[in-house]
């Protein structure tokens, strides 16, 4: 039976040598679906086009954008918009929802690889680990009695953000011992408190917390969450951590707290601007670890990450409602219950 379904996957999901940074086993859900084609599309694109929604059924995003022009044309054939990953800011879901477009995401992978990013950047700034990489690389074996770490029993941790990943990094920090609080204005305080943490409006938690880590959303609300005033409300022994997206944080705000000393340090796996400039003032910073927006990214993440994505685009298809729909509204545009009843 000829197929009857295109599915278009952006190529920048593939690695040096072409292969599926995800692997090839997860692939294997797209192969066993009747009636489903799939293809890379021919070349890396910053953004979904309209050719590429007339093309395509449904299409495996996972850097490239997803524009309202993308869904304008009359000829949009496509259905679902699948992005490999929790983070959705990239696809005019508005306009996605106007045209009748499933976007699903993938939120259940995420939860303990992000958390444990964010963990290790906790160890590493409290161990002082890079300075002291540093002093070992460059003969300054005796100025370690100058850099002294700080213990974590005892220590608060302030986590920006109680969904998923918020809620599993405050679960795994209690293993060390640690004061929790948690600033979230829609996450309820009963069940933080189920997890020892403490619900706690944000000015609170960067008065007292040793450790900020900023992990919601991002959206219009959440955008430069994280300023000059914020940056002030902090300890100047505490530090900054951001495993969120890079505009959550005013970034020229944070290196200026950097920069008087206002805060202790930081480390930040997301910026404002991405790939970031290499002449970004944090990238010369002696208390900044950055990463490049990938520290979360292991072969379990991926994996999971893609049979869960590939999975709602099979699910969407076949006329089945995905686990995991951002835009749940778009279920009752014509179009769609059309999918759905057929």
């Amino acid at each position: 039976m000829a197929a009857e379904f295109r599915v278009g996957i952006t190529r920048d999901i593939l690695d040096s040598r072409g292969e599926p940074s995800f692997g090839t086993a997860a692939l294997a859900i797209l192969d066993a679906a009747p009636r489903i084609a799939w293809e890379y599309l021919p070349a890396v694109v910053g953004a979904i086009t309209a050719d590429h929604a007339a093309r395509y059924d449904a299409l495996y995003v996972n850097l490239a954008r997803a524009p309202a022009a993308a869904v304008a044309r009359p000829d949009c054939r496509l259905r679902v918009v699948a992005r490999h990953g929790v983070g959705y800011d990239s696809v005019d879901v508005p306009a996605m929802t106007r045209a009748g477009v499933v976007v699903t995401n993938t939120p259940w992978p995420m939860p303990r690889p992000v958390a444990t990013i964010a963990l290790t950047f906790i160890l590493a700034l409290a161990g002082k680990l890079m300075l002291k990489d540093r002093l070992t690389r460059t003969g300054r074996w005796d100025e370690r009695m100058d850099h002294m770490g700080m213990g974590l029993t005892g220590r608060t941790l302030g986590v920006v953000g109680a969904g998923r990943i918020g809620r599993e990094l405050l679960r795994m920090a209690r293993a060390f011992d640690m004061r929790l609080l948690a600033a979230d204005p829609y996450v309820n305080a009963v069940e933080l408190g189920y997890i020892g943490a403490r619900k706690v409006d944000l000015p609170t938690l960067l008065a007292e917390a040793d450790f900020v880590v900023t992990i919601p959303l991002l959206n219009e609300e959440t955008r430069h969450l994280m300023g000059a005033a914020q940056f002030a409300q902090m300890k100047r022994t505490a530090y900054f951590i951001n495993v969120s997206r890079g505009p959550v944080v005013d970034e020229n705000a944070l290196i200026a707290a950097l920069a008087a000393g206002a805060i202790a340090g930081a480390a930040l796996d997301v910026f404002e601007q991405e790939p970031v400039d290499p002449v970004n003032p944090l990238l010369a910073m002696d208390n900044v670890i950055v990463t490049p927006h990938s520290l979360c990214w292991t072969d379990e993440c991926f994996h999971n990450m893609a049979t869960t994505g590939l999975a709602s685009i099979v699910d969407t298809l076949s006329g089945r409602v995905p686990e995991f729909v951002v835009n749940r509204e778009v279920l009752s545009h014509p179009r769609v219950m059309g999918w759905l009843a057929a």
